[in-house]
């Protein structure tokens, strides 16, 4: 007698191992692609010396025979994640990258997720099945294929999905179950119809991500970052993608993803990183960092600079050929509004104010001579002397002085009388001695900002060097011509990487590689060119950007083609934003889309029932978004009086790291706290550190303020002292709000002296 539940498990054995011979097959085309790639890469470095247009030739190759390497290696684990069965017969399997049978007309082994015929596995319904009759997940644990799950996306089907309408479910459950690991993973095999209607969108104009906690803002963004370059790879390989994280840490965390998706070329930095040159270690005030970060800075740099751009009182007196010479304040004022109404940088304005002031001083010594005995020539040969004079030049140099960004930014933060009188219209007293420091401090990522500005007030008198870049930039692209000819009739390149060479470059492209360095992407290039402009920016917590910072990013982006992350709720820096318009308006009016995320994958519903009633308590029409699912953790809440705080919580976390297993724990604190509880936990517990250190995510407990752990999960949370994260900060329900929603499956809450009515239902 059959035994039905038998025969389906001998079907799905069967099943798996199908799924196992066609994987099989696919990681052995990789490996063959591995070693035909290392096997070029090795011949191509063996080439030494050679005319400059096959060192261009070599070099090119070398940087692709690189890059795809480095794809190839980076798609090791989870290579294909799914299959798609169609009406007319047809099966494609669904992987990060596109794998293709060469000795069958090209006829393609696995679908890149990105490309339009895998659209279907991450949006058809069975109410909109676009052809579809099986979604099939597979689930992979390095090569081998241990179970899969399948949609059948019929109308008549029994079930369907949740009320959420979640595509793979199960696989995307088992996901968010996961343990975490101190790194963010991608969501390539589990994302959701609305993240994928976000991340496949247009790449011109400015798209708006509003998403509440856990709904993957992050994820999608990075996911975008990869589907943009795959699908608008001409225009972004020239300019590259810049994604702007808010720290370093969270920077950390993301690190690995983009690889993970095959893709290299792209530029990780956070605001503060984005000046070459500049290393921003230091740390502001959270008032000074507001300060600084106001829009009514940039009138106070424009008086700073106008400031050095000085006239005598009455004149000024110098020596030439063994006389003084002397110089009135009319004169002085006359070549300072000329060189002002040039509109030029203070740097190339200069040159305007010395032209005018060198004539005047020609004059001068003309009439001392005697003019009328003068003609033209002579008058030549005096303008070069005085060119050539030591002291005329200091003279100069000291009314109207070449400055750097740096130097004067020092001088101007270091010095109380210079900072009065730049910004006695915009500054009170308070606010000027928050923002003085000793000169030669260290830098501060709100510094960047004001860097930055100052570089466009100051410019840079490059005139010779653009000449002779210009001359290069005409030779080299004459070589990359020759060498793009050379590739095309170059019989032993297989057809497949003369496709990618013709489709992702031309001869601009490897003139400009070839000119800077060709073994850098434009990505690697652009982190050392503070005038680089990218072809696509992605900002995530995008919210907490001061006016000034987007001036920066907006100054590095004049095409406004961008993706902006974030969540209003989640505001917790003083300058951050209180609404989406008001960034916005001033650089591109109402010319913005809003696309909003509103499932809740990471934090469960018993965590996020605390979460809802923080963000009621704000003053903003945001709903909480919906959890996906439950933990079966009711959070916990522990008093502890303030005096003994010290000495218990070094072992409330070493009994949550005994509760948590293996996952990653995260304890929060106010940053008044840090270091006092931080060291004192640090000590009782091995396994805990504070999180300023590199390797801190990576430990299985870590303590930090809520700021830096903004954008990350953890599969526990301890948030100590949420009346502290409450009362030291202007958005401290933000921070409270942010704090509570990092945990993926457990969450606690120490506090001392009276707990916060918003926690509530905590104590119930």
């Amino acid at each position: 007698m059959s035994n039905p539940r038998a025969d389906r498990e001998s079907d799905r054995t069967d099943e798996i191992a199908a799924e196992q011979t066609y994987v099989t097959m696919l990681y052995g085309k990789l490996d063959e692609l591995r070693r035909y790639t290392t096997k070029r890469l090795t011949e191509t470095l063996r080439q030494t010396g050679g005319t400059p247009q096959a060192r261009t030739e070599r070099d090119i190759s070398t940087t692709m025979y690189t890059d795809k390497l480095t794809q190839l290696s980076a798609v090791e684990h989870g290579l294909c994640f799914g299959r798609l069965d169609l009406d007319g017969g047809e099966r494609f399997h669904i992987g990060r990258l596109g794998l293709f049978d060469e000795d069958n007309e090209y006829e393609p082994l696995l679908i890149d997720w990105r490309a339009p015929a895998a659209r279907p596995f991450y949006l058809a319904t069975a109410a909109a099945r676009d052809g579809v009759l099986r979604r099939r997940h597979l689930r992979t644990r390095w090569r081998e294929v241990v179970d899969f799950e399948d949609e059948v996306l019929d109308l008549d089907a029994a079930e369907q999905g949740s009320d959420l309408g979640l595509a793979g479910e199960a696989t995307l459950l088992a996901a968010l179950d996961a343990r975490r690991t101190g790194q963010m993973g991608d969501i390539v095999a589990t994302i959701q119809a609305e993240q994928d209607r976000i991340i496949r969108a247009g790449m011109n104009g400015v798209l708006v991500v509003q998403g509440g906690p856990g709904t993957g803002k992050t994820a999608v963004a990075l996911h975008r970052a990869a589907y943009l370059l795959y699908t608008f790879r001409e225009q972004l390989t020239k300019r590259g993608v810049l994604v702007v994280g808010p720290n370093s840490t969270f920077l950390s965390y993301i690190g690995q993803v983009l690889p993970s998706l095959g893709e290299t070329g792209v530029l990780l930095s956070t605001v503060g990183g984005l000046f070459p040159g500049v290393t921003a270690t230091a740390e502001d005030s959270a008032r000074a960092a507001e300060i600084k970060g106001r829009l009514a800075m940039v009138d106070v740099l424009t008086a700073a600079v106008r400031d050095r751009q000085q006239a005598p009182k009455d004149y000024f007196e110098i020596i030439f050929d063994r006389e003084p010479l002397r110089i009135d304040r009319r004169a002085v004022t006359q070549a300072r509004t000329r060189a002002r109404r040039s509109r030029k940088p203070h740097n190339l304005a200069r040159r305007v104010f010395r032209q005018e002031m060198l004539s005047a001083l020609t004059l001068r010594v003309a009439d001392r001579l005697g003019r009328d005995l003068l003609d033209r020539r002579d008058l030549d040969e005096i303008n070069v002397e005085l060119r050539a004079d030591a002291g005329v030049n200091d003279a100069l140099d000291q009314l109207w002085p070449e400055l750097t960004p740096q130097e004067l930014l020092d001088d101007l933060l270091s010095s109380p009388e210079r900072l009065r009188t730049a910004s006695r219209k915009h500054l009170d007293d308070d606010e000027r001695a928050e923002l003085l420091r000793e000169p030669g401090a260290d830098w501060t990522p709100a510094d960047v900002a004001l860097l930055d500005e100052l570089a466009e007030l100051l410019g840079e008198d490059d005139t010779k060097e653009r000449e002779e870049r210009a001359r290069q930039a005409r030779e080299e692209l004459a070589y990359a011509q020759g060498v793009l000819h050379i590739m095309e009739q170059d019989e032993e390149i297989a057809d497949e990487e003369r496709l990618r060479v013709s489709d992702v470059l031309d001869a601009e492209l490897l003139a400009e590689r070839h000119q800077t360095r060709s073994d850098l992407t434009a990505a690697e290039r652009a982190a050392d060119d503070r005038t680089w402009t990218f072809g696509h920016v992605i900002v995530d917590e995008a919210q907490e950007l001061s006016e000034m910072a987007w001036r920066v990013l907006m100054r590095r982006c004049p095409s406004r083609s961008m993706t902006l992350v974030g969540d209003i709720a989640q505001t917790g820096a003083l300058g951050g934003a209180g609404s989406w318009h008001d960034v916005l308006s001033r650089y591109v009016a109402d010319r913005w889309k809003l696309a909003e995320l509103t499932v809740n994958y990471r934090t469960p519903a018993e965590i996020m029932a605390v979460a809802a009633d923080v963000l009621d308590a704000m003053d903003t029409s945001l709903e909480a978004p919906v959890s996906v699912r439950t933990s079966g953790h009711q959070p916990w809440l522990r008093r502890v009086s303030e005096a003994d705080l010290a000495a218990e919580l070094p072992g409330v976390v070493a009994e949550e790291l005994r509760a948590v297993g293996d996952g990653r724990l995260a304890v929060l604190l106010p940053p008044e706290r840090l270091r006092e509880l931080g060291e004192q936990v640090a000590e009782a517990v091995p396994d805990a550190v504070i999180g300023t250190r590199p390797d801190g995510l990576e430990s299985p407990a870590v303590l930090l303020t809520v700021e830096q752990a903004k954008g990350l999960e953890f599969d526990s949370v301890i948030v100590v002292d949420p009346g502290g994260i409450l009362g030291e900060s202007a958005h401290g329900l933000n921070d409270l709000y942010v704090a509570l929603t990092r945990a993926t499956q457990r969450l606690g809450v120490v506090h001392t002296d009276g707990l916060p009515e918003v926690l509530g239902t905590l104590a119930e």
